[in-house]
């Protein structure tokens, strides 16, 4: 099992005086996803993608980070954003207490774009005691240059066809097709709303489909893990699991 929240503390101490790596999801679970895909989009895509790297390296997974920094989509009944600065504190507080445990290495596996820069804030903050490494999964070479082949859309950012397409990969059972609607006029700057955004999508999720989606959670997973992989290690000889 990956997930803290299935084992017992025992269990969580024996695999970190082991050596293993810690995740620590951030996914939002209240966050508006056009009309065709649930409000826990990025949840479930952070805990799946967290599954995945998980059995590739044998790291525990903690408890998602479902409430974040989402100022763009408070337009729409049910969406939640925390302010900056307190997720920012949130994000800290959290990864201090993971750190704590004295895992091998700590990965923060980022699935939002507006939290990048608050979370990246929290980490650089921090004085930890062994790697603490930001997983952004739209930034990798294969991604970037996956999308590019890929992507018929003129524009798009959220819930369009990218996301939609990797939704039918990850969670089939969740995607409502017939439901999907692209985002009228041109491409805009600044927060979505039912006016100029009225599905809730940012681009065109009706071009998804699963190939599509295919390729590009492999391309991001090749990412994820490559950057796992050359990551410094902290000594196994130390001592993992403090006292108190």
């Amino acid at each position: 099992m990956s997930f803290v929240g299935d084992l017992t503390w025992d269990e969580v101490g024996r695999r970190l005086l082991a050596g293993c790596d810690a995740l620590l999801p951030i996914g939002a679970g209240a966050k508006e996803h056009g009309l065709h895909l649930p409000l826990r989009t990025d949840q479930i895509q952070a805990e799946w993608l967290s599954v995945k790297l998980a059995e590739a390296t044998a790291a525990l997974v903690w408890p998602t980070l479902t409430y974040g920094f989402y100022p763009a989509f408070r337009d729409y009944p049910g969406s939640v954003s925390l302010s900056a600065p307190l997720f920012e504190k949130l994000v800290g507080e959290v990864v201090g207490e993971i750190v704590r445990w004295r895992p091998r290495r700590l990965f923060v596996l980022d699935t939002g774009i507006s939290t990048i820069k608050p979370v990246a804030n929290a980490l650089s903050a921090g004085t930890w005691e062994m790697p603490v490494v930001h997983l952004r999964i739209h930034e990798g070479p294969r991604y970037v240059a996956a999308l590019e082949r890929l992507r018929k859309q003129s524009f798009g950012s959220h819930a369009d066809e990218p996301e939609t397409s990797r939704m039918l990969v990850i969670a089939p059972h969740v995607v409502q097709m017939d439901r999907a609607e692209a985002t009228p006029g041109e491409a805009f700057e600044g927060p979505l709303t039912r006016q100029r955004a009225p599905s809730g999508s940012y681009g065109d999720p009706t071009l998804a489909t699963r190939q599509k989606g295919e390729a590009l959670v492999e391309a991001m997973i090749g990412d994820l893990l490559e950057t796992m992989g050359h990551m410094p290690r902290r000594s196994l000889d130390e001592k993992n699991v403090p006292d108190s």
